[in-house]
């Protein structure tokens, strides 16, 4: 089915960005500008909504002609592009979007025709889906786990290749025991937070493990 891998969601959205000739700097160069500073990690507009695994936003300036026998085509304007693989329903998502993030929702895409603004829920969620591509031919690596499920799994892989690592030499007995010890030390870690990044860390006895 077009946009969706398992229960994972492609979604492709290309909004036309304001062609203004009186601004300064130019609304493009605004977003871009607005970008280079986005955070990236815990505090990314994208790890307040719920359910990205990935997003990516990039400004198009125009389509590359790659020579015959390929007709040259040009743009008639440039477009923000957002990439993004999430969980679940669409408007949900986009809803929780603008609801977690409206500052840096508005910064970016009030620079773009037509935008409505974050605070109109609805009319945000109509705007994105109008400017939204059929994403076709998708594949997603993980297509059957939630963003909460795949933080586990990372958090559960870096934890036991810190464990080999540290155990190198050690007998059967120890082995065991503290094995069992960090299932249970596992079983009790809170998922990571959206948008961490590097191995998890488990907290033990008030500490950092």
């Amino acid at each position: 089915m077009s946009n969706v891998s398992g229960s994972v969601y492609g979604l492709t959205i290309l909004s036309p960005i304001i062609d203004d000739p009186q601004a300064r700097p130019s609304h493009d160069l605004q977003i871009r500008k607005y970008l280079a500073g986005l955070c990236t990690r815990e505090d990314s507009p994208f790890a307040q909504a719920a359910g990205t695994h990935l997003a990516r936003l990039v400004v198009m300036d125009d389509v590359i002609y790659v020579g015959a026998p390929v007709r040259e085509e040009h743009l008639n304007s440039k477009y923000l592009v957002l990439e993004a693989n999430i969980d679940g329903d669409l408007d949900t998502y986009l809803t929780g979007l603008a609801a977690g993030a409206p500052e840096h929702v508005d910064a970016i895409w009030g620079h773009c025709v037509g935008y409505p603004g974050a605070a109109d829920r609805e009319g945000f969620v109509r705007y994105m889906k109008a400017c939204q591509l059929t994403t076709t031919f998708y594949f997603a690596a993980v297509n059957d786990k939630t963003v909460t499920e795949t933080l586990r799994a990372l958090q559960t892989q870096s934890a036991v290749a810190e464990f080999i690592s540290a155990h190198q030499g050690a007998d059967a007995a120890t082995l065991q025991r503290e094995f069992m010890e960090l299932v249970e030390l596992l079983k009790a870690q809170p998922a990571p937070r959206p948008g961490s990044m590097g191995p998890h860390r488990l907290v033990k006895n008030g500490g950092m493990r």
